[in-house]
């Protein structure tokens, strides 16, 4: 009787040491908020992991789109915007052409920057209709999402996130006019670090130096039309200032496809990690190099 009530206990006992050590996973939920287009196709790519990783996604996107399309591996729910189908496919093709038009440089830069503006104009008016859906809102608050993935490119869903009180990882290439530095706090040296469109290298003469610093001030009168009326919509929402290196600023991952093989060296912060090959689809070990100072 005492060496069965003592298997029974080291049964029991081993049972337990099982239930410990066995791998226990619960997934999550999460809301991907995607970006139209090439950005959507590398986002994809993740939120198809995630499903074979057990955790519940479901996609938000407008209800006009050209990529974004309901699957198997996610839930697709969608927003009313304040544009017809029409209008969609105006914005989206109708300047298409531009690109290949042999015309002066001042005609081609108006021309890209009416196109530029109609786009943001497009982009912020969609946002707008999606916060000031209350029941919308209420149901995606009801849901109580773990995270919040979304591209930064155009901070609506950063915006989202943070109106929900929800952690948001961002999935980008990169942000313009630095503000990807901005957002996480990161030194930004014009020493070294190339500005983009700049065509500068890491190793810079004190002229191309001056250029790096110089260069990006043009730029800012389009990142002020892109990106301020996030910062507007923002301060209405929350009832107070609102900036929007304040919305970015919500971010608690930030995950870069790059690579430092790729692109120049840059100063980086612990939550700032870099991706680059995510979507490649047949991987591959690289093959041994040998490095002629180490084979002698």
């Amino acid at each position: 009787m005492v060496l069965g009530l003592r298997s029974r206990l080291l049964g029991l006992a081993g049972l337990l040491l099982w239930l410990c050590v066995l791998p226990w996973a619960e997934g999550g939920k999460v809301l991907v908020m995607p970006m139209e287009g090439s950005h959507w196709l590398s986002m994809r790519k993740v939120v198809q992991e995630l499903h074979a990783r057990g955790h519940q996604a479901v996609v938000l996107a407008p209800e006009l789109n050209v990529l974004i399309k309901g699957e198997d591996t996610f839930t697709l729910k969608t927003y009313s915007i304040p544009y017809t189908q029409e209008e969609f496919h105006e914005l989206l093709f109708g300047n298409s052409g531009n690109m290949f038009e042999t015309t002066d440089f001042l005609k081609k830069f108006l021309n890209t920057f009416t196109a530029m503006r109609n786009a943001s104009m497009f982009f912020h008016r969609s946002c707008a209709e999606l916060l000031y859906n209350k029941p919308l809102i209420r149901q995606l608050n009801d849901s109580s999402f773990d995270v919040v993935i979304t591209d930064p490119v155009f901070p609506c869903g950063a915006l989202l996130a943070k109106y929900l009180s929800i952690p948001a990882v961002f999935f980008l290439r990169a942000v313009p006019c630095d503000l990807d530095f901005e957002g996480t706090q990161c030194p930004n040296p014009s020493s070294y670090i190339p500005r983009l469109m700049t065509m500068n290298s890491d190793h810079m003469t004190f002229l191309q130096r001056v250029k790096n610093m110089l260069y990006p001030l043009g730029l800012k009168s389009i990142c002020h039309m892109s990106y301020d009326p996030y910062a507007s919509l923002a301060s209405e929402l929350f009832q107070r200032d609102v900036s929007l290196v304040d919305i970015l600023s919500h971010g608690s991952v930030w995950l870069f496809r790059g690579d430092f093989v790729l692109d120049y060296p840059r100063p980086i912060m612990p939550n700032m990690v870099f991706i680059g090959g995510i979507n490649c689809a047949n991987r591959k070990p690289l093959s041994q190099v040998c490095m002629l100072p180490l084979c002698n």
